[in-house]
């Protein structure tokens, strides 16, 4: 059975690179451009884990964060948070935050040994 993974970025060519390295690991990737329609994605492919851009074109993903951690449904899935932004180390110590977070641009084996890691808590 293949670990289902949903990354979120507002860039198509990130979410292909993430797509393929993960896929070439084994892992079932569904992409998604729209972070509006995140829960309606979360609700049909049912993912094992997030990977989330902190920002997605005029929404931030730490919000979506927060709904999904608060969510019954969605709150034991884990999230990772991916920005080009370095300062956002405090934002995992606060309620509805992220398991891990993943600075881009990013090596290609520490993405996913994280997702080994978050797959395997």
């Amino acid at each position: 059975m293949f670990k289902k993974i949903l990354a979120v970025d507002d860039d198509s060519d990130i979410l292909d690179v993430i797509k393929i390295i993960l896929e070439d690991e084994g892992y079932e990737v569904t992409t998604l451009i729209d972070g509006r329609k995140v829960f309606e994605v979360i609700d049909e492919n049912k993912p094992d884990l997030i990977l989330l851009d902190v920002m997605l074109g005029g929404l931030d993903g730490r919000d979506i964060c927060k709904a999904l951690k608060s969510h019954s449904t969605f709150k034991n899935i884990p999230v990772v948070m991916i920005s080009a932004s370095h300062n956002l180390d405090k934002s995992l110590l606060s309620p509805g935050s992220p398991n891990d977070f993943l600075a881009k641009p990013f090596d290609i084996d520490h993405l996913i040994s994280m997702v080994k890691a978050q797959l395997a808590a």
